[in-house]
């Protein structure tokens, strides 16, 4: 069980919670804050003009409304803007979302009662979501639309995702036994105003592409092992002249994690420290770029998604909501604390190093696949009989179209403003919009890895060379063996590619090789 709401809440204990269903507690301290900035405004709102509580909403601000109306209000606009289409989004998207808000609630500046986040922690915890469509936000005014469809399942209406089906929100609250949320003041307008959906499926992007990362290099130092290749691309002494920090800890866990390996070459061995005569030298004096390069081209994108990771963080426990209620300062103030931009533009910048991430792996398995290049293994890594069997050939096809795909995906969102509203939102951030593209690339890119590491352990076996690995290596080997066993004979692979896939979105690598990873190199 996580604490949230007592202090910041940190991308760690934020994936402990949607990713590996922790459950969460609120603390007494956040309670509190909440119960006041729910007396402060009960009481600074009377006889006072102020928006979205006794106005309406967005250009109609100018329309005042009677106090009898008040909740009535707050309800239409749930219910007005539950307009969401395209697809569902996933039961963990919809988790991360509820957490994000109820994380920024918990700061005490939306003027909500304490029900609301007492509601939304116990939906949480009950593994209960509102049903959110993927197409709605523009990212200003925050994710309207998605949080619309959150706040129309936390008073009762619409759908939810729970126990593995579709049910009604009726259904919901009876089987667990709660009460749907009564407005109070503008609940509504507080549970819509924020870019909860946009950090939430953020939040998931970053550890899903730090996982990514870690995936890219060790495949990497495998491919490196399997080519013998030599192990100065990721020396110290080279890549700490270069002062790029993702770099350097590229280049180190490489070291690290192979230096046990039986394959990888010292060039001063081989090269240094003995005559060549030859005028045409067999031993490959340098690899491809996509073996030799691998610090250069996956530090940037380790870079980035750490600086991702910042400023979800930051998002994940900022005050985003419009009007902010301070009851500290005995104020309200207007502004436009839901604007997404800075999680619109880490999330393009995310998805497009995640692409690149994509095409160093389809560069690398070209390589495993073409005999021409690597000089060590038949076509396609065909283990079967040539001509007559395959081998991996039809493998490639969906990798090289997914990461083209990927490319495709990886146009902005962040310069895709389109006014609308009334020119009301005349500049907009489509946050909601490049997370949830960012997270499609992300699992677009999972797929071509698992292609890839079905190449590399084929071409492993036939070798010969599973005793020689590193200790990461083997590992790597042993895990994906149980999935996707040596073959000669052609098969229908597609399942066992899904499982494969799987198998890299659920391990948390980082856990399996912690020690190695906080090392010093």
């Amino acid at each position: 069980m996580v604490s949230v709401g007592k202090k910041k809440l940190d991308i760690n204990e934020f994936g402990k919670i949607v990713l590996q269903n922790d459950s969460v507690t609120l603390s007494s301290q956040a309670l509190s804050e909440v119960r006041r900035s729910y007396d402060f405004l009960k009481v600074f709102s009377k006889g006072k003009l102020i928006y979205g509580i006794n106005t309406g909403f967005g250009p109609m601000a100018q329309y005042r409304i009677d106090d009898a109306d008040r909740s009535q209000l707050q309800y239409n606009l749930v219910r007005s803007h539950s307009s969401g289409m395209g697809r569902l989004m996933s039961p963990v998207h919809t988790r991360a979302l509820m957490l994000a808000r109820l994380n920024t609630m918990l700061l005490g500046y939306s003027g909500i009662h304490q029900d609301t986040v007492k509601l939304l922690a116990a939906l949480i915890n009950n593994e209960a979501y509102p049903c959110v469509y993927a197409h709605g936000g523009v990212g200003a005014s925050g994710d309207l639309v998605q949080l619309a469809h959150l706040a129309l399942g936390m008073i009762g209406e619409g759908s939810f995702y729970y126990k593995g089906k579709i049910t009604t929100a009726k259904n919901v609250y009876q089987h667990l036994k709660l009460e749907p949320l009564q407005i109070h003041i503008r609940e509504g307008l507080s549970i819509l105003n924020g870019t909860s959906a946009m950090t939430g499926i953020g939040g998931i992007n970053v550890i899903m592409g730090h996982r990514l990362v870690l995936w890219s290099m060790l495949l990497s130092l495998v491919i490196n092992e399997m080519m013998e290749a030599f192990n100065d691309s990721f020396s110290a002494e080279l890549n700490n002249v270069k002062l790029h920090e993702g770099q350097m800890k590229i280049a180190g866990w490489m070291r690290t994690l192979g230096a046990d390996s039986k394959l990888l070459r010292k060039r001063d061995e081989h090269l240094y420290d003995k005559t060549i005569t030859e005028d045409i030298i067999d031993d490959k004096v340098q690899e491809y770029y996509s073996l030799r390069c691998v610090p250069q081209v996956l530090g940037p994108v380790l870079d980035t998604v750490l600086q991702a990771r910042q400023v979800i963080e930051n998002e994940l426990n900022s005050v985003n909501d419009n009007p902010v209620v301070d009851y500290k300062n005995k104020n309200i103030f207007h502004g436009g604390n839901f604007h997404g931009d800075y999680v619109s533009l880490e999330m393009d910048k995310l998805k497009l190093v995640v692409t690149k991430l994509s095409m160093l792996a389809e560069r690398q398995l070209n390589f495993l696949l073409n005999s021409h290049l690597n000089k060590k293994l038949p076509p396609f890594i065909n283990a079967g009989k040539l001509g007559l069997n395959f081998g991996l050939q039809g493998m490639q096809y969906p990798a090289t179209s997914t990461v083209a795909e990927n490319q495709a995906l990886s146009t902005s969102l962040y310069i895709h403003s389109i006014p609308n509203n009334n020119d009301n939102q005349d500049i907009v951030s489509m946050g909601c919009n490049a997370a949830m593209m960012c997270s499609q690339v992300i699992e677009n890119t999972h797929e071509v890895l698992a292609i890839e590491l079905v190449a590399l352990m084929q071409a492993i076996d036939i070798l010969g060379i599973s005793g020689k690995l590193s200790f990461a290596g083997k590992w790597l080997y042993g895990h994906t063996r149980k999935l996707v066993p040596f073959f000669k004979e052609d098969f229908a692979p597609s399942q066992k590619l899904q499982s494969v896939k799987a198998w890299l979105m659920e391990t948390d690598i980082t856990g399996h090789f912690q020690k190695e990873l906080n090392s010093d190199n």
